[in-house]
């Protein structure tokens, strides 16, 4: 049973105690120091933004995370009292998905791809066709099932995208600058969907994110992370900090920060 199934309230609400943690990290490569002792608690129905300026290691931390680079320290799935789950099953949502938009795809057969070993070309069996739309409709992407990719407008693509990491439903969800360049209307449908999904599925997810209005509007927690974490705690309390300050001068933020 996933720890998904597991961990609810009595009422059926998330418990939002396991988490993905992160205890001790440092990653470096050819002597340079990339992340140093990083500790911090992805926790489930919550979401947690990362935040810092370039060159701070988020890049370098989501693919710890991911697996995809060596590190010391540890990544573990606890439940509440601390106790080791086993492997962390992982989406992930990139800043961009590069393909040719020329490309007769459909986004149908995008998803049908990853879900069976059938070659799209041969087509896409009814039952598969089902369980696509079952998978677009968590994104609220049903109606884009036979659009082609090269079709899609940055909203509609990074909600596809969002659809396929959520296949298998994930016990982490990473979000690596999703709505980038996203115009405002695609912008608010995705980020309804996430706060959606953060609260009803149970869902650790980690948005790396540099606009400070969406980090105040959907984040429950908010990382500092230069490097090493300089902050943690509320959005309120991580952009007041001296440690905020430090990294990113006030000047000209505050518009950013408080959305006016």
């Amino acid at each position: 049973m996933k720890v998904s199934e597991l961990l609810k309230t009595e009422n059926g609400h998330n418990c939002h105690l396991c988490r993905v943690a992160v205890d001790h990290l440092t990653v470096t490569a050819e002597g340079d120091t990339l992340l140093k002792d990083v500790s911090l608690h992805i926790h489930c129905g919550r979401l947690t933004a990362l935040v810092g300026p370039n060159g701070a290691g988020k890049t370098t931390l989501i693919r710890a995370l991911l697996g995809q680079i060596g590190y010391q320290g540890a990544i573990e799935h606890q439940d509440a009292q601390g106790k080791h789950f086993g492997a962390i099953r992982t989406g992930y949502v990139p800043q961009h998905f590069p393909f040719d938009k020329q490309m007769p795809v459909t986004v149908c057969d995008l998803l049908a791809s990853v879900m069976t070993k059938r070659p799209v070309w041969l087509g896409v069996s009814k039952k598969t066709r089902e369980e696509v739309a079952r998978t677009l409709s968590i994104a609220r992407a049903e109606g884009l099932m036979d659009k082609r990719l090269g079709a899609l407008s940055g909203g509609e693509l990074q909600r596809v995208l969002l659809a396929l990491a959520l296949y298998p439903l994930p016990d982490l969800l990473i979000l690596d600058e999703p709505v980038s360049g996203v115009d405002q209307n695609g912008l608010s449908t995705f980020l309804d969907v996430v706060d959606e999904l953060t609260r009803k599925n149970h869902l650790a997810i980690l948005l790396v994110s540099h606009d400070w209005a969406v980090v105040r509007r959907y984040a429950d927690e908010v990382v500092l992370l230069d490097r090493t974490v300089r902050a943690v705690g509320r959005p309120d309390e991580v952009f007041e900090s001296a440690a905020f300050r430090e990294l990113f001068p006030v000047s000209g933020l505050a518009a950013d920060i408080t959305g006016r």
